[in-house]
């Protein structure tokens, strides 16, 4: 298995092998879902639902923080919270083939919330509630926190250290980002306080799917401790009004289960630009993967570099305004 390219023995053949292997009869067909990090397969399983199997990236996680990862999802089941827990098989949830690492799903269907109305923003926000209230019940061992250094100056250091952007932005870039990084660390350093706890770490829209019976949470792969408010933040969209309406909503649906400190929305505009930064070093790191210049061929481009360093300016601006107010 490469480095570069660490699905390339990842076959069709090979993933239907894998959920047979688990003594499961499958019908041959096997649809790729949209998923970089990992990869992730909807599998047809003879008279049954398909199942949707997950193929962990080598070498990201250890086994314990994958086991961690599926037994937060159980508990939050358990408690009868709508995520999509892992199936065990054979007593466990994690499995071994042909050196792959990976675990079956059930199906869950949906389509993508808009969060466009108070009634659909509450109803998110009493979800994430229940989740924060479970997961603050007891710690992550494994899985690590949410990390100013890794996210933010390892990050940017790893992007100067490559040929990614065009020579004539590399002092632009280390400039802006230098500048930005003076004023999030202050703010973010302890989280300012934050509780922490057992998050779901990438709460964004695309991890959230919506039925007729309300949402449920996909994806918890990047789940760590953390601050209440990172798995708020991402759910907000539009200018400060709108964001506030968003915000309001969600805390009166939140605040039900959990208590939120109001302080963390200071948090909101560091936490913005340390993704933006993080974002273009996952992609550097994951270059040799060959879906990725596939995927994402705007990031070779000066453009995008130039796009992203002005990005990074208005940014700085917002992480110098003050903060949100409810």
């Amino acid at each position: 298995m490469s480095n570069d390219a660490p699905y390339s023995n990842l076959s069709p053949e090979t993933v239907l092998d894998a959920i047979e292997a688990l003594g499961v009869l499958c019908d041959g067909r096997v649809l790729a879902l949209n998923s970089y990090e990992n990869r992730v397969y909807q599998v047809g399983i003879e008279d049954a639902d398909p199942l949707i199997a997950k193929f962990y990236r080598p070498k990201r996680w250890s086994d314990a923080a994958i086991l961690e990862e599926h037994a937060f999802a159980l508990e939050l089941s358990a408690q009868e919270i709508p995520v999509v827990s892992p199936l065990i098989r054979g007593g466990s949830s994690l499995h071994v083939h042909r050196d792959f690492r990976y675990a079956v799903f059930p199906r869950r269907g949906g389509r993508w919330p808009e969060l466009g109305t108070r009634e659909d923003r509450e109803w998110v926000g009493r979800f994430l509630g229940r989740i924060h209230a479970v997961g603050r019940a007891a710690a992550f061992r494994a899985r690590g926190s949410l990390d100013v250094q890794q996210l933010g100056r390892d990050a940017r250091d790893y992007v100067l250290d490559g040929d990614w952007m065009p020579d004539y932005l590399a002092a632009k870039y280390e400039e802006v980002t230098d500048e930005l990084l003076a004023e999030i660390e202050p703010r973010a350093d302890g989280w300012g306080g934050a509780r922490l706890g057992r998050i779901l770490g990438d709460c964004h829209r695309g991890n959230i799917l919506w039925t007729d019976a309300g949402p449920h949470f996909v994806d918890l792969d990047d789940c760590l401790s953390g601050p209440a408010i990172q798995d708020l933040w991402m759910l907000l969209s539009g200018d400060s009004q709108e964001m506030r309406r968003e915000l309001t909503d969600l805390l009166k649906g939140y605040e039900q289960f959990a208590l939120f400190d109001r302080s963390e929305i200071a948090l909101i505009e560091p936490l913005r630009a340390l993704r933006m930064i993080h974002y273009c070093a996952w992609l550097a790191r994951r270059w040799h993967d060959p879906a990725f210049p596939k995927a994402f061929p705007w990031f070779a481009e000066p453009r995008y570099w130039e796009q992203h360093h002005r990005a990074l300016q208005d940014q700085l601006a917002a992480v110098t305004a003050p903060p949100l107010e409810l």
